[in-house]
């Protein structure tokens, strides 16, 4: 049987007394919290409950209990709230919930960033929008420049960022006996450079397509490339002779795997003229040229993709390259810089983390080198280079160089 609660007319302190006698052995039980609430804060205030004597209470408080169902404690509970707020109301259910911090203002500046750049790493994309508040004094970027590395794989998932987002050829190993075989040792010092050839497919018919000369410095990672017809020293030569007058510094060492691109008399004499030391891999030790290994993979093809590009169009992707491409990775793409980490000092045994502050564009780390100005090239000051790597923000340059790779590859597919 239900009950609902009427306060038509207020019964009187002895009407309440012979009520509770009368219906001393039946209970009571509210259903609805909110309307019995409501009920006793009318029935408290019609009894005019302040002015009650204390016997008068303890039988309110009785009634209160019987009617509904509530124990001594709960029903002592409301008439506090009563008796302190003047009513008895149900405490709203409040849902925690916690403070955002990134906006979706945020969200859309770490979507253009990541299409501008390519979607790079979690430490690398936090070091750009970094650079973007700290350096080139981007505003809009000042709360999200502090966010951690792994939380920028959250936001990627957000529903927001989407929304937002719009063949290897196999060296051909070579005995002449050119070059040293053994790992480069530069100790801390920029001029080592590791060198790779991705050649950019084959079409149907098979003809070769172009071919892209990756040189990576192993200490600062300063990478340059440059785009030929061919691997024979007719292309090779000239293109190498020009590539190393690019980098800032003086170069000392010039490593490749046992490719014969490289491995051949004509190398061998350019590099004698300029006083660089030709070494080479070692069999049985792939990781010797591994560094410009993945860099082949992590941005020649994430940019020139692996699809054929006829060999006439080598020249306009050279331009592509010296004007926007080299500048960018090598001013405003942030690398990882590995640090050894001791695990047993008795064994030696260590392995290699590449900590998040640590990551730097190529050109941050060659200043950080002490005593930099000593390995730049003489016609060459840090001035200069200042003027080029702050002269735009990495994310404005990002953009406009994916501006320029499209007519690049829209005058390639008209062709």
């Amino acid at each position: 049987m239900t009950i609902t609660m009427n306060n038509t007319r207020v019964l009187t302190i002895p009407e309440i007394e012979k009520l509770l006698t009368a219906v001393s052995a039946v209970d009571f039980q509210a259903l609805n919290t909110r309307e019995t609430y409501q009920w006793v804060e009318d029935t408290l205030r019609a009894l005019r409950y302040r002015k009650l004597k204390k016997t008068e209470r303890g039988l309110v408080h009785r009634y209160l209990e019987k009617m509904t169902g509530y124990s001594r404690s709960q029903t002592t509970v409301l008439i506090q709230k009563f008796l302190t707020k003047a009513e008895v109301k149900l405490k709203e259910y409040q849902r925690f919930k916690m403070t955002r911090v990134y906006s979706d203002r945020d969200i859309t500046l770490l979507a253009a960033v990541d299409e501008a750049h390519g979607w790079l790493s979690g430490p690398a994309t936090k070091k750009i929008m970094e650079r973007e508040f700290v350096v080139f004094k981007k505003t809009q970027f000042k709360n999200i420049s502090h966010i951690s590395p792994s939380h920028i794989y959250n936001l990627r998932g957000r529903q927001l960022y989407r929304n937002t987002i719009k063949v290897f050829v196999k060296t051909r190993p070579t005995q002449i006996p050119i070059g040293e075989r053994r790992k480069p040792e530069p100790n801390g010092m920029p001029g080592f450079l590791r060198v790779d050839t991705v050649h950019q497919g084959d079409s149907p018919n098979g003809e070769k397509g172009v071919y892209h000369i990756n040189l990576v410095d192993e200490v600062t990672q300063w990478e340059i490339v440059v785009c030929v017809e061919g691997i024979s020293e007719r292309w090779l030569v000239p293109a190498l002779e020009a590539v190393l007058a690019q980098f800032p510094f003086v170069v000392l060492n010039f490593h490749a795997d046992n490719g014969s691109e490289y491995i051949n008399y004509q190398v061998a004499a350019l590099l004698n003229g300029l006083v660089i030391k030709l070494t080479k891999s070692r069999p049985r030790h792939s990781n010797d040229n591994g560094l410009a290994e993945t860099k082949n993979g992590s941005i020649i093809r994430k940019h020139l993709g692996y699809g054929h590009i006829p060999q006439p169009h080598a020249g306009i992707i050279n331009e592509w390259y010296q004007q926007w491409f080299n500048v960018y990775l090598n001013y405003h793409r942030p690398c990882g810089f590995r640090k050894a980490v001791i695990l047993n000092a008795r064994t030696g045994k260590k392995k290699f983390i590449y900590p998040p502050e640590d990551y730097r564009t190529p050109y941050e780390y060659l200043r950080s080198l002490p005593e930099a100005t000593k390995y730049l090239q003489t016609n060459v000051t840090f001035e200069k280079l200042d003027q080029l790597a702050y002269a735009q923000s990495d994310t404005e340059f990002a953009t406009q160089m994916n501006l320029a790779k499209r007519k690049l590859f829209s005058t390639i597919n008209s062709r």
